[in-house]
């Protein structure tokens, strides 16, 4: 009897095959297509899904997309700081300016004890007529009009004097001898009030001249508080006699002298007083006088 042979039986290529589970065949359940599906539930995206398309170009395309608009969006805010730095520069300009023209215009503080210094015009560049000041003297027409003197029958006349603030009456007796000549004509009291007008114009003058070389109103004799120092060297207070001429046309003198034109002249006891070119003489005197 023949021995059997231990050897495995030969089995040819085609006897050999997989398994269709494992091969994929009709009785396994599963493609190579349920594969990647599988796969894509597990949670590993397709390249399309992942990119947007398929294939590397549709990869550069967003790639390029995203740039160019980070870029744009770049430029924008770039502009937005350069504007809002220009404004904020130009705020701060405006800023200084305002500060340096208020520091400019306020006073500078005055040192203590130092001298006051004049203030500064803030104008340099002024018209004519802008540095012009208004004019409040008396333009003349109201001492005019108060120093008219009017008469009954409607005549007027314009004093061309007034009284000086230290205008007194005389304590002393004053008289004007009136001399023609060598003869006495007159004799005039003056000592009843403080000033006294010579003059040809009667309405006004209160010594009246009738030579026609004298003036309407001619001159004025003025009594005045005055001060005066004694033989010691002590000052005190006087009325004296002065005579002013009124800008007459032939003028006044005293002992043969003119005297200035509208300036007080003083007088003393035992003065020859002239008016213009007439010929008489009046010579003044007083009760203490010797």
């Amino acid at each position: 009897m023949a021995a059997r042979s231990t050897s495995p039986p030969h089995r040819s290529r085609d006897s050999f095959q997989r398994p269709e589970s494992s091969r994929g065949g009709p009785g396994s359940g599963r493609r190579h297509g349920d594969d990647r599906e599988a796969r894509g539930d597990r949670g590993y995206p397709s390249r399309e899904a992942r990119y947007g398309g398929s294939g590397d170009d549709s990869r550069r395309g967003d790639r390029r997309d995203a740039e160019y608009y980070s870029e744009r969006d770049r430029e924008r805010e770039r502009a937005k700081d350069r504007d809002r730095y220009d404004r904020r520069r130009d705020d701060d300009r405006d800023r200084d300016r305002g500060t340096r023209a208020r520091r400019s215009a306020s006073p500078r503080p005055r040192a203590s004890g130092g001298p006051r210094s004049p203030p500064r015009s803030r104008s340099r560049s002024l018209s004519p007529r802008s540095k012009a000041k208004p004019d409040f003297a008396p333009s003349g027409l109201l001492a005019a009009e108060t120093n008219t003197v009017r008469a009954v029958n409607g005549d007027s006349t314009v004093l061309k004097y007034n009284e000086p603030p230290e205008a007194r009456k005389p304590v002393l007796g004053w008289r004007l001898y009136v001399f023609k000549g060598s003869e006495q004509v007159e004799l005039l009291h003056i000592h009843r009030q403080s000033a006294y007008l010579i003059g040809r114009d009667r309405l006004v003058a209160d010594i009246a001249v009738d030579h026609p070389s004298c003036s309407k109103q001619h001159a004025v004799i003025q009594y005045r508080f005055v001060q005066q120092k004694d033989e010691f060297g002590v000052s005190k207070g006087a009325v004296k006699p002065f005579i002013i001429d009124l800008e007459s046309t032939n003028g006044t003198h005293v002992n043969d002298e003119a005297i200035p034109v509208s300036r007080y002249y003083e007088l003393k006891a035992s003065d020859v007083i002239k008016f213009g070119q007439s010929t008489r003489e009046y010579v003044l005197l007083h009760d203490e006088a010797t």
